[in-house]
């Protein structure tokens, strides 16, 4: 079974390594350890991350979540793309979406929505109100991460159209810009991440982004004061300790360089 890297995680997850580190230690995911002590994650592992992630976002209650959790994990398959599953709070339920199947976290129950009249004769079952109403920003992301490799400009568009539905979805702005810098549209990438830190506030992964896109674009400085602003956003962010400390060395900034490949060493325990 394939495990994935702290590094892959983050990328798929557009989670900051602080954040990761928290829901660990909070007790959520217990990952395995590979060479020189790595953290290795399995594919139920990164399900849990971002449903322990969305679920706070959506302010349900701490018990609730480490419940819903604990049985999610009983019902996960082995292997599976993360697109495939969606994952919110319905009321004061947490809800599963795999495919055209919707069932309840806490038991595992199928769930089904139902229009007509039963005594009539009339019924039909239909997957969500909100299916009628056309994808949704999440529906939108989740298509376009999963068009990524296979049809970029249909992410691209898909991630739009999320953005669109949803101006303060951080993750398609995230999957935006990054898949516009991969794609060496550099001012697209550039626009992107601004429009993005305009619409969402100074988030650090978001200013760590900009930050790498910048270093491409030969603008050192701008991408100095990015990587900064992200780290006073959160300093235990340690990719981007790391990033600047080249970043500095390359500046003749040896002080400063020194100090933050500390600082990376003493996040990551390596000497």
């Amino acid at each position: 079974m394939h495990q994935y890297g702290v590094r892959e995680v983050e990328k798929l997850l557009q989670l900051p390594r602080s954040t990761l580190r928290a829901l660990i230690q909070s007790g959520f995911v217990s990952p395995a350890r590979g060479p020189r002590n790595a953290l290795l994650f399995s594919f139920q592992d990164l399900i849990v991350l971002r449903t322990a992630q969305a679920l706070a976002a959506a302010k349900v209650p701490a018990r609730r979540i480490t419940r819903s959790i604990k049985e999610l994990r009983r019902h996960l398959p082995d292997s599976m793309p993360l697109s495939g599953l969606s994952i919110c709070a319905e009321g004061d339920r947490v809800v599963v979406r795999e495919g055209a199947r919707r069932w309840q976290a806490e038991s595992g129950q199928y769930l089904f929505a139902f229009e007509g009249d039963p005594a009539s004769g009339s019924l039909s079952v239909i997957e969500s109100k909100r299916a009628e109403r056309g994808p949704g920003a999440q529906e939108w992301l989740d298509r376009g991460v999963s068009l990524e490799d296979e049809d970029p400009a249909g992410a691209l568009r898909a991630y739009e159209q999320a953005i669109a539905a949803d101006p303060r979805l951080l993750d398609a702005h995230l999957n935006l810009g990054s898949l516009l810098h991969a794609l060496e549209r550099w001012t697209e990438a550039e626009t992107a991440y601004r429009a993005a830190i305009e619409a969402c506030g100074s988030d650090p992964v978001l200013l760590y982004n900009l930050g790498v896109l910048l270093e491409d674009m030969a603008r050192e400085s701008e991408a100095m004061e990015a990587y900064q602003a992200a780290l006073r956003g959160a300093p235990g962010f340690a990719d981007c300790h790391y990033n600047l400390a080249l970043l500095c060395e390359k500046l003749k900034k040896p002080k400063e360089a020194i100090r933050h490949m500390a600082q990376y060493r003493k996040l990551v325990g390596t000497k």
